[in-house]
C-alpha cells in the first residue's frame, strides 16, 4: 500500500532553508528549523511582497495557504514578553516540491497591530484574516471586507486576547417589554476553575477569609 510520506528529512529541510535565503536575502529575519518544521519570521512591511516570492519561485512553489491566524504573546508561556505582542502565521504547502513552511509577521504597534493582506497573494485567506481581526483585533490593512466574522457585531472587544476575561463584560438577551435585543453588563458570576487536586493547602480558607 502506498502512503504519503512527508519531505521533512534534515537535508530536505535545509535544502529549503538554502532556497529561501537565496530568493528573499535580507527580507528574512530568521529561519528556524526545529523537529522537522521551518519557520520564517518577516517584517510586517514584507509580509505580502516576500509571500509573492514564495508562491511563484520556482524553487520554492508555495502555491498554498492552509490556514492562517493571529498570536498574542501576552503572558505566552507564564514567561516575561520580548517584542511584539501580536503576531500574524500563516501555514504554507508546496504541492510541487512536498514542502510545508510556516510564516510569521510580528506587528510593530501593539495598539494598532497591523499587516498587509495576504488576498493578492492567496484569495484563500480572506475569511482566516477575519477570524485574526475578530478574536485578536489584528487589522489586515487593504482586505476588502474586514469584518467580523464569528462574533456578535455589537461584540466588544476580542475574546482570544489573553488579558480579556473568561465572562465576557457584556452580555445580550431578549427584552419582552422593548421587544428587541439588548445588550447589558455580563451578570455571569465568576466560577472556580481551578481542580480540586491542584489547589494550595488552606485554599478555600483564604477565600473565604476574602
Amino acid at each position: 500500500m502506498l502512503s504519503y510520506q512527508p519531505s521533512d528529512s534534515i537535508g530536505a529541510l535545509d535544502e529549503l532553508e538554502r532556497r529561501i535565503r537565496a530568493a528573499l536575502g535580507d527580507r528574512v529575519l530568521s529561519l528556524v528549523l526545529d523537529r522537522g518544521e521551518a519557520t520564517l519570521e518577516l517584517a510586517p512591511q514584507d509580509w505580502e511582497k516576500a509571500s509573492l516570492v514564495l508562491r511563484d519561485d520556482p524553487q520554492l512553489c508555495f502555491e498554498q495557504l492552509l490556514d492562517l491566524c493571529g498570536i498574542d504573546y501576552y503572558d505566552f508561556g507564564g514567561a516575561p514578553r520580548e517584542g511584539p505582542r501580536y503576531a500574524a502565521v500563516a501555514q504554507l504547502l508546496s504541492l510541487r516540491h512536498n514542502w510545508r513552511l510556516r510564516i510569521r509577521a510580528r506587528c510593530a504597534d501593539d495598539g494598532l497591530p497591523l499587516v498587509p493582506t495576504l488576498m493578492p497573494v492567496w484569495p484563500s485567506c480572506g475569511w482566516y484574516e477575519r477570524e485574526a481581526f475578530d478574536l485578536y483585533g489584528i487589522v489586515f490593512e487593504g482586505h476588502p471586507d474586514l469584518r467580523r466574522i464569528l462574533t456578535d457585531y455589537g461584540f466588544i472587544g476580542h475574546p482570544f486576547r489573553r488579558d480579556f476575561p473568561i465572562s465576557g463584560t457584556v452580555e445580550m438577551r431578549y427584552d419582552p417589554e422593548l421587544r428587541r435585543v439588548v445588550y447589558q453588563p455580563v451578570t455571569i458570576e465568576p466560577r472556580e476553575v481551578i481542580p480540586r487536586v491542584v489547589r494550595e493547602e488552606g485554599y478555600a480558607a483564604g477565600k473565604a477569609a476574602k
